[in-house]
């Protein structure tokens, strides 16, 4: 996985590659002949008394080092721009893939997940990268180089490295063993201390209404404590593999000198060749222990990268068919003869947005979720006509929040026909079908911004008089117009600075500015006071005359004046009609209205 990840974002970085790989090949190649120039000044020139020996090939050293000085750092730099480049590729991939994930994708991995896998995971390959360009590439020249040299001072004392060598790769080896692991663990435990730290911090006014605050930091500690633990076996291995490795060399030392000054009395070799050679086997277990460091960096990375691939090979279970068509093209209709050019507005290439026309029909419509024991929704049929509001009501978990995924395909429907105009909903782009639906979701979502970029993400080349008057139609003018800067005005996170009413005002707004042929509320007034929920619905009488109004709501209130209502009850639908026909008809509908309204209210 991690080879296919990195091969894939290096191949747009091919010159800067190889311009690597060169600058490192001449700064390494420089620090091998290095040691060989101070032995022949050593032999040739001290030993000798020879100034101009040493004078000429002090001067070559200088001017060697300094080359091996600039190589270095060119060849980092670049090392470090493309490993960034490649980070952030990776990041874009994660992220785009992401984008393109159904509710059940989501569902499948997790927020928190997704979030460590776009970062840490992304951070771990990115470092694998840049420490390959400076240690893959001088390693096995530094390794094989320092080996041929080694042998070129004297052949006889370089068969210490035929102990030394298969030693210090033994020890490596079995401590890496034992990393893969717990690198791999330590990856899915970091997950769920994400996990638990992100449900805490949303939960927070909860846990504190409850009293919880000792049971959830419990609860946090285990999730700690066993990263901790995890993180700290790593940790004992690689404190263990260091003084390991320098043991080796310490011994390998030794035994060079000793041996070598054996031979220097034997007249076998000279001082300065003793010298080259005690250096070059530096350089070898340098590059052994250069290697051993990318080695233990790599299973971390590798697992990191498996992680990454796992999102990127996860197929949407919602997406666009072959032969879908434009919904533009194939209704022939434009929403206010605005061309967004974004997808948050409109079609990505410059299409014009298609207005939605014609009934919402649902046909023997079945939900169900991989892998579960029964559907969530099971035949439900029903048609929502222009010009009328239809109701959704039921108890919690009757489906009402899925129905209304299923028409922006956000989740597809796994039996029936979903249809609109009479075209299936399959048969367009996803592009041209949401850019023609207005959806308020049960929670009210803004982004960071000001109201008016919230707002023109239903619309981008929305003019600000069009924001006032979606904003007038939800009762959303009077608070913004309060607010120091107007349309201007900066939103926090979340919209953490505005009420849960006004959140949902301006959600609802920003489904307007849209002007869409479908507008779907997701128990959209719940936090409305009566009196301000009475208002909005009539307001939006006259501005939703000509599109298919769907509302799903819990009070009764919201939705008795609908045009047709339907009644859900564990996915299927057991009621079909108004308010007073399901009253006299409908007996789930009258336990819900009679659980609320008062018999002279109701009536």
């Amino acid at each position: 996985m991690l080879i296919r990840l990195v091969r894939r974002h290096l191949a747009p970085h091919r010159a800067a590659v190889i311009a690597i790989v060169v600058l490192q090949l001449l700064q390494t190649l420089a620090t091998l002949y290095l040691p060989t120039l101070n032995a022949d000044i050593i032999d040739d020139g001290v030993v000798k008394a020879d100034l101009g020996v040493i004078w000429s090939l002090g001067g070559l050293m200088l001017v060697m080092t300094v080359g091996q000085i600039l190589c270095n750092i060119g060849a980092i730099l670049l090392a470090a721009r493309v490993a960034m480049s490649v980070g952030r590729q990776a990041r874009a991939e994660v992220f785009g893939s992401v984008q393109r994930f159904s509710a059940r994708e989501v569902n499948h991995f997790g927020a928190p997940s997704l979030i460590t896998r776009s970062t840490n995971d992304v951070q771990q390959v990115q470092m694998i990268v840049l420490m390959s360009f400076t240690m893959l590439v001088t390693a096995p020249i530094m390794g094989i180089g320092g080996v041929v040299l080694a042998l070129q001072q004297d052949v006889a004392l370089s068969g210490l490295l035929l102990v030394v060598l298969p030693v210090l790769l033994v020890v490596i080896g079995l401590i890496v063993r034992r990393l893969v692991p717990l690198f791999r663990r330590g990856q899915t435990q970091l997950d769920r201390v994400n996990g638990v730290l992100r449900e805490q911090i949303m939960g927070l006014s909860v846990i504190r209404a409850f009293v919880r605050e000792r049971q959830e930091a419990d609860r946090f500690d285990a999730a700690n404590r066993d990263l901790t633990d995890t993180q700290l076996a790593s940790g004992y291995l690689l404190a263990l593999m260091f003084p390991s490795i320098m043991l080796v060399v310490n011994v390998a030392t030794v035994g060079v000198l000793w041996f070598g000054a054996m031979r220097i009395d034997a007249g076998q070799m000279q001082i300065g060749a003793l010298t080259a050679f005690l250096a070059y086997i530096m350089q070898i277990l340098m590059a052994v222990m250069l290697a051993m460091f990318l080695f233990m960096m790599l299973p971390r990375a590798a697992v990191s990268a498996e992680r990454i691939q796992e999102v990127l090979d996860a197929e949407p279970s919602v997406v666009s068919t072959p032969d879908a068509v434009d919904a533009a093209v194939l209704l022939g209709e434009r929403s206010n003869g605005h061309v967004p050019d974004r997808q948050d507005g409109g079609l990505a290439d410059g299409r014009p947005r298609a207005r939605l026309t014609g009934a919402l029909r649902f046909e023997h419509v079945g939900f169900r979720y991989p892998g579960a024991q029964r559907d969530v929704l099971s035949d439900i049929s029903f048609t929502a006509e222009p010009g009328r509001t239809t109701a959704v009501i039921g108890s919690t978990g009757a489906g009402k929040t899925t129905l209304l995924s299923l028409i922006p395909r956000l989740l597809d429907a796994t039996e029936g026909t979903i249809t609109v105009g009479g075209h299936a909903i399959t048969g367009l782009t996803l592009d041209s079908l949401r850019s023609g639906i207005g959806l308020v979701p049960q929670r009210a979502h803004l982004f960071s911004g000001t109201v008016a970029s919230n707002l023109r993400l239903a619309d981008p080349d929305a003019t600000d008089e069009q924001l006032w008057a979606a904003l007038r139609v939800s009762h959303a003018a009077d608070f913004v117009t309060a607010l120091p800067d107007g349309l201007a005005s900066a939103v926090e996170p979340g919209g953490t600075n505005f009420s849960g009413g006004q959140r949902q005002r301006l959600c609802i707004a920003r489904a307007l500015v849209r002007r869409p042929g479908i507008y779907l509320f997701d128990d959209s007034f719940s936090a409305l006071d009566y009196a301000t929920d009475a208002r909005v619905r009539s307001a939006l009488v006259p501005w939703t005359r000509d599109a298919v109004v769907l509302v799903v709501a819990q009070r009764v209130n919201t939705i008795r004046y609908a045009d047709s209502i339907i009644v859900l009850d564990e996915g299927a639908v057991v009621g079909t009609g108004t308010h007073e026909q399901l009253l006299a008809g409908c007996d789930t509908y009258r336990e819900i209205v009679e659980s609320q309204l008062s018999a002279e209210e109701a009536a």
